[in-house]
């Protein structure tokens, strides 16, 4: 396969996989956003803690997507250490997106009701990319190509990913 043709094909997963996270992230969006609303107009719950709390429900529902759909095609050998790096990486993006909540709340006194959802909806989406990142790049490991996997046995691992193509 030309190079040319191997950047498509990569290109082509990439897009996939951006399509299938986004699905899945959306659902969490809509989990995320109804179990705030849900917390801050049934209860007495401050804007941060009940931001936190759907937070945390929200990223339950995106680990069985992730999991079993959007990377169900993923190394799944370790999954007690994946579980708790999806979990530390989750946590990092529930500082980023609770963080942008907790400025305009505390820092700057925006705490109306679409104010903290513009905010909460705001600091989801950076921590979306955050997230993105993380989980494909240490969470959920790519298992080696099957033309890698003669490669590496042979002891010897190709020096770009156009070689790794091209064998």
């Amino acid at each position: 396969m030309s190079e040319r043709g191997a950047l498509r094909t990569r290109l082509d997963r990439l897009a996939r996989e951006v399509a299938k996270f986004g699905a899945v992230g959306a659902l969490g969006l809509l989990v995320n956003i109804a179990v705030f609303n849900l917390l801050r107009h049934t209860t007495d719950l401050q804007v941060v803690r009940a931001s936190l709390l759907a937070t945390f429900v929200a990223i339950l529902f995106n680990y069985v997507g992730f999991r079993y759909w959007t990377y169900r095609d993923r190394d799944k050998t370790g999954r007690t250490r994946e579980l708790m790096l999806f979990l530390l990486f989750s946590a990092a993006g529930a500082v980023i997106e609770n963080g942008v909540l907790y400025a305009a709340t505390y820092g700057f006194g925006w705490n109306g009701p679409v104010l903290s959802n513009v905010f909460k909806i705001l600091g989801i989406g950076i921590a979306t990319l955050f997230r993105f990142w993380s989980y494909r790049s240490w969470v959920f490991k790519a298992l080696p190509a099957k033309d890698d996997v003669g490669v590496v046995a042979q002891g010897r691992v190709p020096a770009t990913p156009a070689e790794a193509v091209r064998r």
